[in-house]
């Protein structure tokens, strides 16, 4: 099982403190989303040509790699069509820099559904993304939010891109809050096609989604881990840990051990 953590999950840390932290906890990567004030990684100083190399080197000195850059690019809205481009550019061409395999882009920019998107439009402009960037060696992970956090809408989705250079994140909160999915009845439906996992546990109260600590919510975490291994998965589980966008749950250290010790153990 190779671990990764987003760092969506510590901004107020260095790359120094979340390359520490990753190295001493044992996990295998750090999926890029943001470091401290910049979330746009090109900009980032130690991605700069200058420094590039170096970086490099530090996580191959720590046994570790980026798995995939996650952007926030998305597509339902064509006003932001020519930035979702840019932006998935941008990062791809920074992917390869780095020699990262992957990079996130979206359907619609909310974890759950908030509009009815017309799919087929989704998939025309990912087709193209994915045309666009496969000469780079890197391909564009669609992930299960909005409409597309529904696993008959994602296998729909899938079936009408015509590019190989394509793939789906599973983030198994989103399938199961949004749209009551089970593990078995998700993977049946877009299991061929999970290349990146993101993983948080939660609590739903009131309609509202409440994160805990792993292994405190009631997300099937152990069934959605077991039924990947069984199929023979062999990417990454990636916790997401929203502290950036939540700052009052639990300090990243914290949150980052108990992730670690919960996955190793099931």
């Amino acid at each position: 099982m190779k671990l990764s953590f987003s760092t969506l999950g510590c901004p107020e840390w260095t790359w120094a403190e979340i390359l520490a932290v990753a190295r001493d906890l044992g996990f295998d990567g750090i999926e890029i989303r943001g470091i401290m004030r910049e979330m746009f990684p090109p900009r980032i100083k130690i991605f700069s040509d200058s420094n590039i190399e170096k970086t490099k080197n530090e996580l191959t000195g720590s046994n570790l790699c980026i798995p995939i850059l996650t952007s926030g690019a998305y597509m339902s809205d064509p006003s932001q069509i020519p930035l979702a481009e840019f932006e998935i550019l941008a990062y791809a061409q920074l992917a390869q820099k780095l020699g990262v395999k992957y990079v996130r882009i979206m359907g619609e920019n909310t974890p759950g559904p908030l509009t009815e998107c017309d799919i087929e439009d989704l998939a025309a402009e990912y087709d193209k993304i994915c045309e666009m960037i496969e000469p780079m060696g890197v391909t564009p992970l669609i992930e299960t939010n909005g409409i597309l956090a529904s696993s008959l809408k994602m296998s729909q989705f899938m079936q009408l891109i015509k590019s190989k250079n394509c793939g789906v994140l599973w983030d198994i909160n989103h399938t199961v809050r949004y749209f009551d999915e089970t593990p078995e009845f998700t993977l049946r439906n877009i299991g061929k096609y999970i290349k990146h996992v993101h993983v948080k546990d939660s609590v739903k109260a009131d309609g509202k989604i409440k994160y805990m600590l792993t292994g405190y919510g009631d997300l099937p975490i152990k069934d959605a881990v077991n039924r990947l291994n069984d199929m023979g998965y062999d990417g990454y589980f990636s916790y997401e840990w929203v502290k950036r966008w939540v700052p009052e749950l639990e300090g990243s250290g914290i949150a980052f051990h108990t992730y670690a010790s919960y996955m190793r153990s099931i």
